[in-house]
């Protein structure tokens, strides 16, 4: 029953309940950005199923994991016949299956730059165990269509209602192609062979390269034709002086596109890192201090002779390569040794995190990637002995003293041949697949895998910054940008502004020990402490030179302490596949950290416990408000 009210009181209750709501809002715009907490940091904790194994994956929004597997006898059906393609929820745990249509088996990944995903190439259609079908346009068992020239792509959403779908074909057929986006935000598709095998060969290599959109008939690689039989996914980046990087079996150049034209660069010591040798490899974060200069990590892989590499010897036994070397091509052609992996790791994924830190996980001890069916295999694995414990490297250690075991627990889930790795906006990293065999067998030494693990590193339970003002959009120059942080933010302690980095990070496509495209970019930034222990960070767009941070979607994370914040998603560049303008880069104001004037307190210590409570005083009041405005209506 409604007790009558007066119009004064009725006033007044309206007051109320719009000051509630608008405390609401405001509570809502400013929650805090923190993940749910994980059971234990450095360890692993089952997250789901990915319907289909997941050979390749990338983060396509700040939620949703794209999952692709090659045609096989998954039990999930979509659209009469087995899944081989799904999207998995970050915040749902929950997964959707796909359809791509053709057969995806080992074919690459990236994206545009205006965040369309490109998914290219791949086997025939097949029927059970991989056996090459009758027909290939579709029909039973599988009903995959032929997938050797196909240009699959998706435009990732949250809703539930994207799906992959074909463009024009490529003018040749690429099985482990390898893709890099360029400076304009199109893509270089390089190499790959005509109908696979273990490794490649003269009867059915593909040493050419072409670009998405077409810039015309593929060019030859001198690189690619030379390097047989392990020139498949070809190592590539596009480095800031707007150069590829190429390695491929043991040999190394420069991609001048323009002119096509290759400078030859030291060969690669000590092992190959290429598929099916499988190292783990990355471009180390370009930063301020290193002048935004690109250099080149690999570990791991295997130091099989060039004419070893056949099927009818002991290969799941061969140790695997421990070295690591790095090289930084525009300003030398030469590799230097790095530390040493504790022990050898072939198909080892190396994940770049937010802190600067380097995740090293996956892998084996023996052997390569690929399956057969040798006397020598593993069931029908060509390695064996999984490493089930990851490792983390510290670009900044001391030498000798960058690789660090300590802490981490273990999965118990063995990830080799077809598995993957992609760092998530909060932090944490998403792992999946294993599936050396022909097709879905859950009962073999190394079976097919389904089930999703998230790794936590160290920094995953602390609290995380959480910055204001962060921007959608960045562009090659133009007006530095504010973001606010508050005294919890900085931990209790203005000085912490001084460790403050805002980096953008491309998470890449995940696929045989790759990340194609991922790399990590610092903007330079500077700050202004105030008293009351908040701070202001003044932070540049991108440099202007989109081969630094090619265009298209990224994560932008600000880091305290070495904590990152939960990255948000942004664009790079104008969002258009088109030659990216370029401004001058703003100067930034000097850092400061504004002293406390007399007759302040500084915000430190049981201050800081006060000011905290303070502010979760005023939210609870906010909460209780809105309730009572929900109440009163």
């Amino acid at each position: 029953m409604l007790l009558p009210t007066s119009p004064k009181q009725t006033v007044s209750e309206f007051a109320l309940c719009l000051l509630c709501a608008v405390g609401y809002v405001l509570a809502a715009r400013n929650a805090p950005g923190q993940p749910k907490q994980a059971m234990k940091v450095n360890a692993f904790e089952l997250v789901g199923n990915s319907i289909g194994s997941g050979q390749q994956v990338f983060l396509g929004t700040e939620d949703k994991v794209y999952i692709i597997d090659k045609t096989e006898n998954n039990p999930t059906q979509i659209n009469g016949h087995p899944a081989w393609a799904a999207e998995w929820s970050a915040s749902s745990k929950q997964t959707r299956p796909m359809d791509v249509t053709t057969n995806s088996f080992c074919a690459g990944g990236s994206v545009l730059g205006n965040g369309t995903w490109l998914n290219v190439g791949g086997n025939q259609a097949v029927t059970y165990g991989g056996v090459t079908a009758t027909g290939q346009l579709g029909g039973p068992p599988y009903n995959d269509l032929d997938g050797g020239q196909s240009i699959r792509m998706l435009n990732p959403c949250d809703g539930g209602d994207c799906n992959w779908f074909l463009v024009a074909p490529m003018t040749t057929r690429r099985w482990y192609p390898t893709l890099e986006t360029l400076q304009d935000g199109s893509i270089i598709i390089a190499g790959g062979c005509t109908y696979g095998g273990y490794v490649s060969d003269a009867g059915q290599t593909n040493p050419t390269y072409e670009f998405f959109p077409s810039r015309g008939q593929p060019i030859v690689s001198p690189i690619l034709q030379s390097t047989l039989p392990t020139n498949l996914y070809p190592l590539i980046w596009l480095l800031p002086s707007g150069k590829l990087f190429v390695q491929s079996g043991w040999k190394t150049v420069l991609l001048d596109m323009d002119q096509n034209k290759e400078t030859p660069l030291q060969d690669m010591p000590d092992a190959v890192r290429v598929y099916p040798a499988s190292a783990g490899n990355t471009m180390l974060p370009l930063t301020p201090d290193n002048n935004y200069t690109a250099s080149i990590m690999f570990c791991g892989g295997s130091n099989i002779r060039t004419e070893q590499w056949s099927q009818n010897w002991d290969v799941p036994h061969w140790p695997a390569s421990s070295s690591c070397v790095q090289i930084t091509p525009d300003q030398s052609p030469n590799y230097v040794e790095l530390d040493a992996l504790p022990e050898g790791r072939t198909m080892g994924n190396l994940i770049l995190l937010p802190d600067g830190r380097i995740l090293c996980l996956n892998g084996a001890k023996t052997g390569t990637a690929g399956y057969g069916n040798g006397s020598f295999n593993i069931g029908q694995s060509y390695a064996d002995q999984p490493h089930l414990t990851p490792l983390m490297y510290d670009p900044k250690a001391p030498a000798t003293k960058r690789w660090s075991l300590n802490g981490f627990s273990s999965s118990m889930i063995p990830r080799m041949y077809h598995s993957t790795a992609t760092l998530l906006p909060d932090g944490s990293i998403f792992v999946a697949g294993s599936n050396p065999n022909s097709d879905v067998n859950t009962t073999a030494p190394y079976p097919t895998e389904y089930r999703i693990e998230r790794f936590y590193p160290s920094y995953y339970n602390q609290r995380r910054p959480e910055p204001q003002g962060l921007p959608n959009q960045l562009s090659y120059g133009g007006s530095y940008f504010n973001v606010s942080l508050t005294l919890a933010d900085l931990f209790g302690n203005v000085d912490s502004i001084q460790t403050a980095k805002v980096i953008v990070m491309r998470t890449g496509f995940s696929t045989h020990t790759m990340n194609m495209g991922m790399r990590s970019v610092q903007l330079q930034s500077s700050f202004t402490g105030s008293g009351d222990g908040s701070a202001v960070l003044h932070v540049n767009q991108l440099p202007p030179n989109p081969a630094i941070m090619p265009p298209g979607p990224a994560l932008l994370f600000v880091v305290i302490n070495g904590v990152p914040s939960v990255g948000i998603q942004v664009m790079c560049g104008s969002g258009k596949i088109e030659k990216q303008s370029t401004m001058p880069v703003q100067n930034l104001p000097t850092s400061n950290i504004i002293t406390t004037q007399a007759g302040q307190k500084q915000i430190s210590g049981t201050s800081f416990l006060v000011h905290s409570a303070r502010n979760w005083l005023v939210f609870m009041m906010k909460y209780v408000g809105a309730v009572s405005a929900i109440l009163l209506f």
